[in-house]
């Protein structure tokens, strides 16, 4: 029997159960990891419900309008968090310690890295949503439909995306402990220029002018819009944070190919 038969040549296509099985793998790994690292995972679920029990329930003397704004503008603000920080910290690590090389390496699909912290990334983002959900009917007595909850997770799933892709992008620029300072330079000026601690009708005029150019006022838009309040939900939006996902991971990409 001839054994070069049975074997692959280098240049042959993976068989589609092995690169299924890789992308099944490494969306696996990704999910222990974070369970595993609760001091990671923890703040980034915690803070926004923590902020919005202060904000939406014990400081709001029972405002519907308040608690149902803060439940969108919270919900913003907690799916900014496992996109920024968890690709952008993971990747600075991984690239200042060679585990990115070492996958590189390895005989497995190059997009199995990044949709294995997508998944995760989404994961953490519909179970941050749905805690807010729970406290805003359940503490806050707000009263939303069925149909209101679930287009704000569907929301919170699709937001994370384009903050996955500049998380990503940060980490390209930096190695090793270093992203957690500078991705906290992008996430909170974000979230203050977006309107997600206070309505942006109460900041001064020129921060009004220039909200739109952020990602997270389109998002934080669409969540309004989800839970009843705002204008009503724009495909525009929708497209704007597309560009911007493909606009980062492009530049991404190609900060990869030549540094690494």
């Amino acid at each position: 029997m001839d054994v070069a038969s049975h074997t692959l040549s280098p240049d042959a296509p993976m068989p589609r159960a092995r690169v299924l099985r890789a992308y099944a793998q490494e969306a696996r790994s990704e999910v222990l990891r974070y369970l595993r690292e609760p001091a990671f995972l923890l703040p980034i679920m915690l803070f926004p419900a923590v902020f919005y029990l202060m904000f939406g329930v014990v400081l709001n003397r029972g405002n519907a309008d308040v608690a149902r704004y803060l439940l969108a503008s919270y919900s913003t603000f907690a799916v900014m968090a496992p996109g920024l920080f968890g690709f952008g910290v993971s990747l600075a690590l991984e690239r200042g310690e060679g585990l990115l090389e070492l996958k590189r390496a390895l005989p497995m699909p190059p997009g199995a890295y990044l949709l294995g912290k997508l998944l995760m990334a989404v994961l953490v983002a519909l179970a941050v949503g749905t805690l807010l959900i729970g406290l805003a009917v359940a503490l806050a007595g707000l009263e939303l439909t069925p149909a209101q909850a679930a287009r704000l997770l569907l929301v919170d799933a699709f937001g994370v995306v384009p903050f996955c892709a500049l998380g990503l992008l940060v980490g390209t620029w930096v190695k090793g402990q270093g992203a957690p300072a500078l991705l906290n330079l992008v996430y909170l000026p974000l979230a203050f220029l977006s309107g997600l601690w206070f309505p942006l009708h109460m900041m001064p005029e020129v921060l009004q002018r220039i909200a739109p150019l952020w990602p997270s006022y389109h998002l934080n838009e669409l969540s309004l819009a989800a839970v009843g309040m705002g204008r009503p939900a724009s495909p525009w939006r929708v497209l704007v944070l597309a560009l911007f996902a493909l606009a980062c991971l492009l530049l991404a990409a190609r900060r990869l190919r030549r540094h690494g």
